[in-house]
């Protein structure tokens, strides 16, 4: 089955999560380089990425958004997944996974832009709100550069840890 492309930017295609997509899900939440900023035992089970890939799926039937698969463009490679999570009333939080080699070559910044954008525009969403593992020092540099504020430490339960946590209001952005 070709794989279908909702949204691009430069360098990178967005594509919604499919039930054969377990092999994808395994190579990006199954690498312990990503697992180690999002579980507390730094490491997923193959079950523990079924339910993930699931509520993804489930996500986006149900909300119309999920941490998209994302791909570049030039070589159909996976890059890992950007998307939105519902949260609140007309509020999502955004995050980006994505596979080692692709890190520190602005990728995430432009998925995220990008992710920005949809909510803000197709959604109609007023706020976006992210968080970070506390030692994800590229994460933090990320989410100032792309304009989101600290507005404190929140518990997130999958880590077990408090998480630098930051939001973003659409009054704030020029769209």
């Amino acid at each position: 089955m070709e794989r279908k492309y909702f949204m691009q930017t430069e360098r990178i295609q967005f594509s919604k999560w499919q039930e054969n997509d377990l092999t994808l899900a395994y190579i990006l939440w199954g690498n312990p380089n990503v697992a180690r900023y999002i579980c507390a035992l730094g490491k997923f089970s193959m079950q523990d990425i079924q339910d993930r890939l699931n509520q993804e799926i489930s996500n986006g039937k149900t909300y119309n958004v999920e941490y998209w698969p994302i791909f570049e463009i030039a070589t159909n490679a996976l890059i890992g997944c950007c998307g939105l999570r519902p949260r609140k009333e007309k509020e999502y939080e955004l995050g980006v996974h994505l596979l080692p080699e692709f890190w520190g070559r602005g990728y995430a910044s432009e998925a995220a832009t990008a992710v920005m954008q949809y909510a803000f525009t197709r959604l109609d969403a007023e706020t976006l709100f992210a968080g970070h593992h506390p030692k994800n020092i590229a994460s933090q540099k990320l989410l100032n550069k792309l304009g989101f504020t600290y507005i404190g430490d929140e518990f997130y339960g999958p880590t077990g840890l408090y998480h630098p946590s930051y939001e973003l209001k659409k009054v704030n952005m020029a769209i």
